[in-house]
């Protein structure tokens, strides 16, 4: 089982990623390299939700929303879409737990691409 195909039983739908890099599997293997990097250089932590004002872990969130959209991390982007929504409305403990949800298997996938990319 190849990167793409170990994605795809983690949630991430593979199809529909490729299709929007015109089909070109490769680059968006590279593409998944990408997104840990980022996923690296902007980690959201639960103590990150403590916050009085959580403009920065918007920003955070809202930064991973789209990257994992373009790439259709499906339940990456749906947690972080969750937990942006929430924020803005002034409800930082309960993204807390859409976070505290979703990090179980946003760890599976960055496991996942650092196996197979090498990071």
């Amino acid at each position: 089982m190849g990167l793409l195909e170990e994605l795809g039983t983690l949630g991430v739908n593979i199809e529909e990623g490729t299709k929007r890099l015109m089909g070109n599997a490769a680059l968006y293997e590279k593409m998944m390299g990408t997104f840990n990097k980022m996923m690296a250089e902007s980690e959201v932590r639960a103590e990150d939700f403590d916050c009085e004002d959580c403009t920065p872990l918007i920003e955070k969130t809202h930064a991973i929303k789209g990257a994992s959209g373009n790439l259709s991390i499906t339940p990456v982007y749906e947690a972080y879409t969750e937990m942006v929504a929430l924020l803005r409305k002034g409800e930082p403990a309960k993204a807390k737990e859409v976070f505290e949800n979703v990090l179980p298997v946003q760890t599976e996938i960055i496991d996942c691409i650092k196996k197979y990319k090498g990071q």
